[in-house]
Order: structure tokens, then sequence, then C-alpha cells
């Protein structure tokens, strides 16, 4: 997320790049020990909104603090390659040990059935945008997942009920934070709500109209998370 994070600090914002221990704990511990402790940190006034962007996993840990009111005053969000409804390649593949191994107890807990974190967390209480990309460099994770992917989850299995914007972008899944598109994106997104659409975004969404959101502070803080 350096590349990303630069970005934001030279647009004007406060930016602090959080990283968790994805290997080594659930996604309930990672929010509630290890980001919320570093958030509050990073932006210790409760009355300015915290806005995030995350990228994969993050997007769910952002979730469950949402859940939890762990962010007193949670801004903008907006998710890069969310599972938001979980992954097949961790249905196929998360029994394994050897994938246990790398991916750890929160990376076991991303798949597509009800009872995956995901799907338990329920539609977003807050302002939300999804970038989703449709270009992968994995053909055997691609194997896996039906229809189009960025090589860890599928377009579809990235959006979220009550998201407020919805763009997908010819990028893997590695490279989205990296990605010029997506950062102009997510710039436009943090500062009216909607992302930068040549044409008129999906019907289904809410009206996404900075003209009738609710305004943030200048100086609200994107948290800008990594998994590593």
């Amino acid at each position: 997320m350096d590349r990303m994070a630069q970005v934001l600090s030279e647009a004007g914002y406060h930016v602090c790049n959080v990283g968790y221990p994805s290997r080594e704990h659930a996604i309930a511990d990672l929010a509630a020990q290890v980001v919320a402790p570093a958030v509050a940190a990073c932006a210790p006034n409760p009355v300015v909104p915290v806005n995030f962007v995350t990228h994969s996993m993050g997007g769910i840990i952002v979730r469950e603090l949402a859940r939890a009111a762990s962010v007193q005053t949670l801004g903008r969000v907006v998710m890069l390659g969310p599972p938001n409804q979980g992954s097949e390649v961790v249905d196929a593949l998360g029994g394994w040990a050897l994938f246990a191994a790398i991916n750890g107890p929160a990376g076991g807990e991303l798949g597509t059935s009800e009872t995956s974190v995901p799907n338990l967390l329920g539609k977003a209480t807050f302002e939300v945008g999804v970038i989703a990309g449709n270009r992968s460099i994995n053909w055997i994770n691609s194997l896996m997942i039906p229809g189009v992917d960025d090589g860890k989850v599928s377009v579809s299995n990235t959006k979220l009920e009550g998201m407020q914007d919805f763009i997908v972008v010819h990028t893997s899944h590695p490279f989205l934070m990296k990605d010029r598109d997506v950062i102009e994106h997510t710039l436009h997104f943090l500062s009216t709500g909607c992302f930068a659409h040549e044409e008129a975004p999906l019907t289904d969404l809410l009206p996404c109209n900075p003209d009738v959101l609710p305004s943030l502070q200048s100086d609200a803080a994107p948290v800008s998370k990594q998994q590593r």
C-alpha cells in the first residue's frame, strides 16, 4: 500500500499505513487487538471521521471494526478486491495444511459458506465503495473461481450489500493498490462519495450524488491497510 499511501499524503490526507499479522490471528482478533489500537493511536480525535482504504482481507477487517463499533467516527471506505462474499479458493483449499500454514486462521475464515466471516458480518452500515479487478495472473486459482476474477476473488463476490458505489478495473489482485486508475478512483471516492465513472454506475446502487451525500471534514484521516 506504499504507493497509495504516498499519493494520499500528497493529496493532503493524514495517512497511517497499518499492517497486521494475518497469518497469526483470526479476523476478529486482528481487528480488536491490532488494527483498532493502531487506528486509535493514529487518529485520536473521536470527532474527526476516519476513512479507510483497504486491500483484500483488509475490507473484512474494517467490516468487523464497524460491527464492533471499534472506530468512533467511521468515514468513507474504499475496498480493493475484498472477498465480501468469500472466495471459492478458500472453499477448495482451506482444509489443506499447507494453505493453513501460508494463510493462517484469518485466511481460512474467508470461504463462501453462510457461516463464513464475510457472510456473517452483514450489509454495510457505512459509506463504502468497492473496486474489483477483472484480470488474473494466477490461472490455477482462476480455475476454482466461477466467472470473471482477479486471481483471488470473483468480481461478483467483491460486492457488498449497501455499498455506495462499485467499479471494475482491468487489474489483477496483487496490483490493485498500485494501479493508476484505482488510485484516481480512490481519491475521487474519498472526496465525493463516488468513483470517477465514465458511464453511469449500476442502477441497483444507492444514488451516487455528491450533492446529497454527507460531507467529511477536510482533515479526515484515511488509514490504508495492508496484509503481511
